[in-house]
């Protein structure tokens, strides 16, 4: 080929240290829209954002030079440092140490997207932990549950 065609969709989730209810509504209005600038200063195309007060939620497309690694340690450490450096800063902001990443087909785009964008009405039933440990399984990945959180 003469060019390289890459469409690589990733479903990325990773919550506060702790899990603190840290992001609330306010926060929320402006931190998405930076961490979505995050993402296209990486080459990156946001598709969805979504969370609650603990977690958030992303799904996008992956530049073909880009290691998923990379674009979420910027898209975290880049985000935090904003919050601490905002006038309305939150001192005990931090995200986890991890996160979790999906690969998301073509076939399942929008199902992915629609379940991020309605994360309040999906955790009227279940918690973070339940969410994370679901995902895990559902994908049959290989974790130790007592290393899920920090």
């Amino acid at each position: 080929m003469a060019t390289s065609l890459v469409k690589v969709l990733v479903h990325i989730v990773f919550s506060t240290k702790h899990r603190a209810p840290l992001i609330d509504d306010a926060l929320r209005s402006e931190l998405y829209p930076y961490m979505a600038g995050i993402v296209r200063r990486k080459g990156g195309a946001l598709l969805a954002l979504g969370g609650m007060p603990d977690h958030v939620h992303v799904l996008l497309r992956l530049k073909a030079d880009t290691s998923l690694a990379d674009l979420v340690r910027a898209l975290k450490a880049g985000s935090s440092k904003w919050v601490h450096e905002r006038p309305e800063a939150v001192p005990s902001f931090a995200w986890q140490t991890g996160y979790a990443g999906f690969s998301v087909s073509h076939s399942m785009e929008r199902a992915v997207k629609s379940y991020i964008l309605n994360q309040e009405e999906h955790h009227r039933r279940a918690s973070f932990e339940e969410e994370l440990v679901a995902l895990l399984r559902r994908h049959e990945m290989d974790f130790k549950p007592e290393y899920l959180f920090d």
